[in-house]
């Protein structure tokens, strides 16, 4: 059993308002696997007023770049240090397969190293040249932090979320208050502690596991300067509302219905084992999943019966099982959310390929459901337009390639997108054209040196690289 009885509020572990403590349950089996106290409004009082005494101290954000840059590198070793523990206690809080936990260690080895680069090369401070001889007035263009960060994040990928937005507002300058998922109370206290070990000035970071409603009361507070959040578009916009009635700066990570395009050239069988990684990582608890397949009419069903084939192979199961691809949903309401959207998608007439809204045999203890694939599926259908998180994958047919394009762009959301092509040259063509932050081309794997982020209610703004990094800072100009 692993407990946290205190809160972690500006670099000290502390005694929280509330006593409490939260049972966390094993999604696999949903026994208490550990016990963490939750922030409640009087403890985000406390790490705010802790974050702005230090942002207007100028302990941190007055400290060169290169000592900030410093300090988060040894964050990122002590982090690939303890990589197999964190994956395995992610796994056991979340339910995510152990493939998936532990080969994402190494993404988070190369999004941070990306920020830090990035930081390395950053025009912390530039003197323009005049331009006008008649008047030589010299600007001094400074990068500044913003201030104090309150930092939301999900439950499903809880490491990756959290070290996109700390490393380049801690990297900037600012002082951060990141809230996280009470369902991720064990993982993130060990980042907490982490954070601990790294030794940063007194007030400069909190990491709070904490309800919605107290989630609310961070955004809303007058002690924030900027919103940093991923989570859910329906979140999402009622953030957007509070950080434009406070004038707040604001970026949004939110949801996703991506396409996977499958040109007529494609070879299908690479295009479905990319599918295995692109669209059902995480047990399908993914923003980015690429749940909608486009496949051509002439090629319909060799694709659908190529899918069947795959979904039908991969394990389900116990996340800390070897061969397991596919775990359980992380709780029981969201179990019972992506069982009821594969009724809806037989009520709506779609083709069930293989899977259904029942419970896997065996595992009836846990929060699984059986992997699904919908066949003769209409762009229009609730299941093609609404994420549904989980792993639950619907083919849709096209004519030609405006037919596919038409599609893809066909939807709410604009996060993710892959093409499969024998040709570069045409699926770079068309992945021009798909109105989306981010593209895959025959299964490349997403950079962290470019930005990161979505189009239309998938969200404003970006992370990753020198322009997420950017978004942590405001301009000052100083003329001479």
């Amino acid at each position: 059993m692993i407990t946290y009885g205190h809160l972690f509020i500006g670099g000290s572990w502390v005694e929280p308002s509330d006593p409490e403590l939260l049972d966390i349950a094993s999604p696999h089996d949903r026994s208490v696997v550990g016990r963490a106290a939750q922030a409640q409004p009087a403890d985000i009082d406390r790490a705010l007023s802790a974050a702005r005494e230090a942002f207007e101290a100028g302990t941190w954000r007055l400290t060169p770049p290169a000592n900030r840059i410093a300090a988060l590198r040894r964050f990122n070793a002590l982090r690939e240090e303890s990589a197999q523990k964190i994956a395995r206690l992610i796994s056991l809080e979340n339910g995510s397969a152990g493939w998936f936990t532990h080969a994402g260690q190494s993404g988070l080895t190369r999004q941070a190293n990306a920020y830090l680069r990035a930081a390395e090369d950053f025009g912390w401070e530039e003197t323009l040249a005049p331009s006008d001889a008649a008047s030589p007035v010299r600007s001094v263009v400074r990068r500044e932090a913003i201030g104090v960060v309150a930092a939301v994040i999900p439950w499903n990928s809880p490491f990756s979320s959290a070290t996109s937005k700390l490393i380049p507002a801690l990297v900037a300058g600012n002082s951060v208050v990141l809230k996280v998922s009470p369902e991720n109370a064990l993982s993130m206290g060990f980042l907490a502690g982490l954070l601990e070990r790294v030794g940063l000035p007194e007030g400069v970071v909190s990491v709070l596991p904490a309800d919605r409603a107290t989630s609310e009361y961070l955004v809303s507070h007058a002690e924030v300067d900027k919103i940093a959040f991923t989570g859910s578009t329906r979140a999402g916009r009622r953030i957007a509302s509070i950080a434009g009635e406070q004038l707040k700066r604001v970026s949004l990570e939110l949801g996703g219905k991506s396409a996977a395009v499958l040109l007529p050239d494609a070879d299908i069988e690479k295009a479905v084992a990319g599918v295995k990684f692109g669209s059902l990582l995480n047990n399908g608890e993914s923003c980015i999943a690429q749940t909608r397949i486009l496949a051509p009419r002439s090629r319909y069903e060799e694709v659908v019966d190529a899918l069947k084939d795959l979904v039908e192979s991969l394990r389900v199961g116990d996340p800390n099982d070897r061969d397991t691809f596919i775990g359980p949903m992380i709780r029981p309401d969201q179990q019972q959310r992506v069982r009821d959207y594969i009724r809806l998608g037989i009520e709506e007439g779609a083709r069930l390929v293989t899977g259904g809204p029942h419970v896997p045999a065996g595992l009836e203890k846990g929060n699984y459901v059986t992997p699904t694939v919908f066949a003769d599926v209409d762009n229009s259908m609730r299941v093609a337009q609404e994420e549904i998180f989980g792993p639950v994958l619907v083919v849709i047919a096209y004519d030609e390639e405006d037919d596919a394009v038409r599609i893809a762009n066909d939807s709410e959301y604009g996060l993710s997108g892959g093409v499969w092509s024998a040709d570069e040259e045409r699926a770079l063509a068309v992945a021009r054209r798909i109105r989306t932050g981010t593209v895959t081309v025959n299964g490349a794997p997403v950079g962290f040196d470019g930005p990161f982020g979505g189009f239309k209610a998938s969200g404003i703004g970006r992370e990753y690289g020198a322009v997420g990094l950017g978004t942590y800072t405001e301009y000052k100009t100083i003329t001479v």
